[in-house]
């Protein structure tokens, strides 16, 4: 068996889309141990990818200028107006475009063309593009941006034509599918699809990362460290928990003799928290970190690791540190609006409140950090959700049971 996949990001760190597709590319070669796996990877700008770290048989590279000459800049200017259609958008896409076109698709079983980043050009690309009619699309956000559940954006004329756009590519599609069974509802029915979305959850495997670099890292200071490195954005609350951790320290004096809380955060409302928060001597509120640095942190130093969902009313997308906690067997709290993707994933009760219900958080927050003074358990929070397993039956599924109706 032949794959080729097509992809727009493999950092080792930064970016979640690049954790998730390298991990993609080990866990492929895991389910088809014996199959060639050939990428194709297209990007804007050189960087270290450590590209060596992948099971894979080939990795082509491909840089494409992004560069906007100034008479498309200069016709862009009344263009857009009048039609509603950016000509830098549909440059850049030119520019994959010729590169895709150039491919020889017809040698390979199976070819998966991943997204990345909010521009989503390596998918967009292909229109027309005769590859397109053996590719598998993976989404693993919601495009247009203004689709993105809380992004707080009103669409706009472009945006309609843009997705007008997307729903062309995806009906010339072979398959389709996204990282989220919410999300993989919503697409279908947003781009009108005639077939099914298929669902393929982030994954992470360390084997295609180098977690040498400790150089960061911070020490926990009290028996149980709770922390919570990312971002905060589309509609993540991670108040009402900060303000529950706060009345627990004041109602019982062995929380603040031995407890800590850790936040590594980039993104916005910081510059607030660390304002509201400063005198709380057991909450840190500190800059982000490499991923090395970040993943042994969680892993050595942390107790209780938090989980923020987009939102505030519902959560589509499937964070990728999910798959990273589950890895590790670590008790989660992951603070939820009341319909998201990880309610449907996460088995144990105690790992999961909503972001409203500041009672509910303040109790499952306590629950795990009375289990973690007395036990050090490895906690299955996500069930087998993310094993090499279940990973190969959402695989199959996409390769051998397509369903067009």
């Amino acid at each position: 068996m032949r794959f080729l996949v097509i992809v727009q990001d493999l950092r080792v760190s930064g970016t979640s889309a690049g954790i998730g597709r390298r991990s993609f590319l080990a866990k492929l070669r895991k389910a088809y141990p014996a199959a060639v796996i050939d990428v194709n990877y297209i990007i804007h700008r050189d960087t270290e990818d450590r590209l060596d770290l992948l099971p894979v048989d080939s990795v082509v590279k491909h840089i494409v200028s992004t560069k906007i000459p100034a008479y498309i800049t200069f016709l862009n200017r009344l263009y857009w107006r009048m039609f509603h259609v950016s000509l830098k958008e549909r440059y850049i896409h030119k520019q994959f475009a010729q590169y895709m076109a150039a491919i020889d698709y017809l040698a390979y079983n199976h070819i998966f063309i991943m997204s990345s980043g909010v521009g989503h050009e390596t998918i967009l690309a292909t229109h027309n593009l005769p590859i397109l009619r053996n590719a598998i699309l993976v989404f693993h956000d919601p495009y247009p941006l203004t689709w993105y559940v809380g992004a707080n954006k009103i669409p706009s004329k472009l945006d309609f034509f843009r997705l007008k756009r997307t729903m062309e590519v995806v009906t010339q599609a072979k398959a389709c599918c996204s990282t989220a069974k919410f999300m993989s509802h919503d697409l279908q029915h947003l781009y009108a699809s005639k077939k099914k979305f298929y669902t393929l959850a982030h994954q992470f495997d360390a084997a295609v990362f180098d977690l040498s670099d400790t150089s960061q890292m911070l020490k926990k200071t009290k028996k149980v460290n709770i922390s919570y490195h990312g971002a905060l954005m589309f509609g993540r609350n991670v108040e009402n928990l900060l303000l529950a951790y706060e009345q627990l320290l004041q109602e019982n004096p062995e929380y603040k003799q031995q407890t800590e809380f850790v936040l590594r955060v980039k993104g916005e409302g910081i510059k607030q928290l660390k304002e509201r928060f400063r005198n709380v001597s057991n909450i840190q509120i500190l800059d982000t970190l490499n991923f090395s640095n970040s993943s042994n942190e969680q892993i050595h130093e942390s107790d209780i690791v938090v989980i923020l969902e987009n939102g505030p009313l519902y959560c589509n997308i499937l964070v990728g540190k999910a798959s990273f906690l589950a890895a590790y067997q670590k008790p989660v709290l992951c603070i939820s609006p009341e319909k998201s993707e990880l309610r449907t994933i996460i088995s144990d009760e105690r790992c999961i409140a909503n972001m409203h219900d500041m009672v509910e958080i303040k109790s499952k927050l306590q629950a795990l950090i009375d289990d973690r003074l007395v036990s050090n358990e490895p906690f299955y929070p996500f069930g087998d959700y993310f094993s090499d397993e279940n990973f190969k039956v959402m695989l199959d599924k996409v390769l051998f049971e397509l369903n067009y109706y």
